[in-house]
């Protein structure tokens, strides 16, 4: 077992990204701070939060529980 210092970085497989991040994913991941800043820490709340904020969902109407459920596992590909 390696033990790791506070200081050191480390990157888990899973949190690499193998393409350039695009404007949309840039503007999520923006919108996603911004609700999560604002105390949201439910589902329903981040897509009431997103709504709120004007971000369309990936097919160009209001977020759904589903949709960003979905959209979190596409772009987690």
């Amino acid at each position: 077992m390696t033990t790791r210092t506070a200081r050191e970085p480390y990157l888990e497989t899973h949190q690499s990204h193998p393409e350039p991040i695009t404007p949309y994913e840039r503007k999520l991941a923006g919108s996603l701070s911004e609700v999560y800043a604002g105390g949201v820490d439910t589902l329903d709340g981040v897509v009431e939060g997103l709504n709120n904020l004007g971000l369309h969902g990936p097919n160009g109407g209001p977020w759904t529980a589903e949709g960003f459920r979905a959209e979190m596992r596409r772009l987690g590909k």
